[in-house]
């Protein structure tokens, strides 16, 4: 910790791509859920959303620079499991974003549940783990289809756009960004179905208790800030609330940032500078992005969804 706060800046490993996630334009400039997290961790730490330094990388880059101290967090579309969590020498803090393998129809087809797809055309791409997960979903549902398999993504893409086949199948986040690449984006509609769920979140070093303490409670801040209804605009007025665990959670009647070494203000510059939970949401992957993506799964547990914080305490 007073390593990362001497050199003033934090270093966050990120992919450029899928869109959403993590992307660099052409003047150097990144955007996505996962750098807007490395910018809250940033600002909870040093003090400012600027103080990041963004490090390209793929996935299998990713850990090896873990692992060797490189960089200090690793922000992209990394899905847990078992084995990434526990064998890695690399932890999860929490779940940013609930992702998973989706279904893409056309409206005009009047199809609304993938429970409708029975002897449907499916186009997957073998590249990853989509083929797998297509046939263990429709085998769990008894349910025949027919899988045309494409090399690539693109491929897949292609044939789905020349109505190949009815369904185009890949991650929800991914088959947003699908969506609106295509000429006719709007006649298209992501299922509310998941053959498969992958969660994503923020990766630390393994030991690290302190960062690890530090990254999770980011997470949970930025929930807990959508939960009281704190946004980015509202957060002064917000410090002026009667309620106690607003109060708490803000500092101001409780330091809770003393046992992160943090500044009792620390959910504070998150708020003020970076926003709420909802707002990274809807900046990145939601109706205010291009992929306009519901938030299904990873709306408020209030709301239907899997995302709460636990108490500020």
């Amino acid at each position: 910790m007073e390593i990362l706060r001497n050199r003033g800046y934090v270093v966050c490993g990120v992919g450029d791509g899928p869109k959403g996630y993590s992307t660099v334009n052409a003047q150097g400039v990144w955007s996505g859920i996962g750098v807007d997290f490395c910018r809250a961790l940033a600002a909870a730490v040093i003090g400012t959303k600027d103080a990041v330094k963004f490090r390209l990388l793929t996935t299998g880059q990713g850990f090896q620079a873990l692992q060797a101290g490189e960089i200090d967090v690793l922000s992209r579309n990394i899905g847990m499991t078992s084995t990434s969590d526990t064998s890695l020498g690399v932890r999860f803090p929490g779940i940013l974003v609930y992702d998973g393998q989706g279904f893409m129809v056309r409206k005009s087809q009047s199809i609304t549940s993938a429970l409708e797809l029975s002897g449907a055309r499916i186009c997957v791409t073998a590249e990853g783990a989509d083929e797998q997960g297509i046939l263990d979903y429709f085998a769990g549902l008894k349910m025949p289809m027919e899988l045309m398999k494409f090399p690539k993504l693109s491929d897949a893409v292609m044939a789905y756009a020349n109505k190949s086949c009815m369904v185009l199948t890949t991650d929800i986040s991914t088959l947003g960004y699908v969506r609106q690449e295509l000429a006719d984006g709007a006649d298209h509609i992501i299922l509310p179905e998941m053959a498969t769920r992958q969660p994503i979140g923020p990766v630390v070093r393994q030991g690290d208790d302190e960062w690890f303490n530090i990254v999770r409670w980011t997470l949970y801040a930025l929930v807990a800030a959508e939960e009281f209804g704190i946004t980015a605009a509202s957060i002064d007025v917000a410090r002026n609330s009667p309620n106690r665990d607003v109060r708490r959670f803000l500092g101001i009647d409780m330091d809770l940032g003393r046992a992160l070494g943090l500044s009792a203000d620390w959910t504070q510059r998150i708020i003020r500078q970076v926003g709420n939970y909802g707002e990274l949401f809807e900046r990145n992957l939601g109706q205010k992005s291009p992929l306009r993506l519901e938030r299904r799964l990873n709306s408020l547990s209030s709301n239907g969804g899997l995302q709460f914080a636990p108490p500020f305490r």
